[in-house]
């Protein structure tokens, strides 16, 4: 199951970066230009927060089941704890679950507003906050705090 699991978190992991980039994208357009809050808007907004919300559930197993964490989760009382489990038993879901918090409240005060700049403009402040969590929370090569190489 952790296997299967893993080809999810990774799928999704993706497809929530497209999708919140694409959102972010038509909010700058539509605040840019003026433009109306259209049924594709109103479907990117939804489609957004739908693929973050699975992705914190496939996260959420992961996180229990991963060895790292199990490891973090049963030494957590020593110092001197390594960045790598750090960063993977607390950092790292923290801040990733702040940006759907983010991802969540945008997309709900979107889509009470009246105007349609108003829907784009809070879409966009909103997205654009969860997106620079995002960048922060992900173990690149270069971070000081854990890293990963771009591919496995």
């Amino acid at each position: 199951m952790y296997q299967s699991l893993t080809f999810f978190h990774s799928l999704f992991r993706w497809l929530v970066l497209v999708s919140l980039l694409y959102s972010i994208y038509r909010s700058t357009r539509g605040v840019a230009f003026n433009l109306p809050f259209s049924k594709m808007d109103d479907t990117t907004r939804h489609t957004t927060a739908t693929i973050t919300h699975i992705q914190l559930l496939i996260g959420m197993i992961l996180y229990f089941e991963s060895p790292i964490v199990r490891y973090f989760l049963s030494q957590r009382n020593k110092a001197g704890q390594p960045s790598d489990f750090s960063f993977f038993g607390l950092v790292h879901p923290f801040i990733m679950f702040a940006a759907v918090v983010f991802i969540t409240i945008g997309s709900s005060v979107s889509k009470r507003r009246k105007t349609d700049r108003d829907k784009f403009r809070i879409l966009l402040i909103w997205c654009s906050v969860a997106l620079l969590l995002i960048l922060m929370a992900i173990p690149w090569p270069f971070s000081p705090f854990a890293n990963r190489p771009y591919f496995r």
